[in-house]
């Protein structure tokens, strides 16, 4: 197995002991080292399932390049990003409830915890062009726009797009905004907020608390939560050995 795809299968099985799975929906893709496209998993697979016999090359116009299976129909999210932000080395698209709960709210984020600061002052962008699927280019070069420098982007009606230079930052992101989000959402439910962060604080957690270490230490934590939820499967001495272990870096 090449990094790339076991990377794109550490990434959706961190996704997936984050509780971020949405049945066989949501995707996290890796750039291709020789500029061919994106590697991400095939369709019809949850996150839980990825595997590397599950992981596709998909050019930016949509043609399988390698591997076996459907793409999703939502692969402009990807390559567009791609194309837009040299930076970006993975993207994460996730569906989970919270997300599109408080995307409904039409309200700003707010670092009420650590866990939105990364995502306040700038405030995240939203894409609000449509909420239906991101199935063809021009939609994601739209998104890509929106999305601008920005390390995630808010859909509403749908769900939300996470990025960084590495399967750590993007997974992470995706991991953070969605529990920003839920709790913001048990704070309105409870009649507030009332306190949060202000902008001086905020730009000071965001050093302090997310930095590219402890990104990569959440990180690692989910990789070895999913590992072990794989060596608890019935049957998984005898499971696909293609699913790869936690290693280091």
């Amino acid at each position: 197995m090449n990094d790339t795809v076991h990377d794109v299968v550490r990434a959706s099985g961190a996704l997936a002991a984050a509780g971020l799975t949405d049945m066989v929906w949501g995707h996290a893709s890796i750039r291709d080292p020789d500029g061919k496209g994106v590697w991400m998993k095939a369709a019809t697979w949850g996150f839980e399932e990825v595997d590397a016999d599950r992981v596709l090359l998909v050019a930016p116009d949509g043609a399988v390049l390698d591997g076996a299976g459907r793409r999703h129909i939502e692969f402009p999210i990807h390559t567009e990003i791609m194309s837009r932000r040299a930076d970006v080395g993975c993207v994460v698209h996730t569906h989970a409830p919270a997300l599109a709960a408080f995307a409904s709210l039409d309200t700003p984020l707010l670092p009420i915890s650590h866990d939105a600061v990364p995502f306040t002052h700038p405030q995240l962008p939203r894409f609000t062009r449509t909420g239906a699927l991101i199935a063809t280019r021009e939609l994601g070069r739209s998104l890509a726009r929106d999305l601008g420098d920005a390390s995630a982007i808010l859909i509403p009606n749908h769900g939300a797009v996470t990025v960084g230079p590495d399967p750590a930052t993007a997974v992470m992101y995706a991991v953070l905004l969605e529990r920003a989000c839920r709790t913001q959402l048990s704070a309105v439910a409870a009649g507030g907020p009332l306190r949060w962060s202000d902008e001086s604080e905020t730009r000071f957690k965001r050093d302090q608390i997310w930095n590219p270490a402890q990104l990569d230490a959440g990180w690692r934590y989910l990789v070895r939560t999913a590992t072990r939820a794989h060596r608890t499967l019935p049957g998984a001495a005898h499971s696909n050995p293609n699913l790869p272990e936690h290693r280091p870096e």
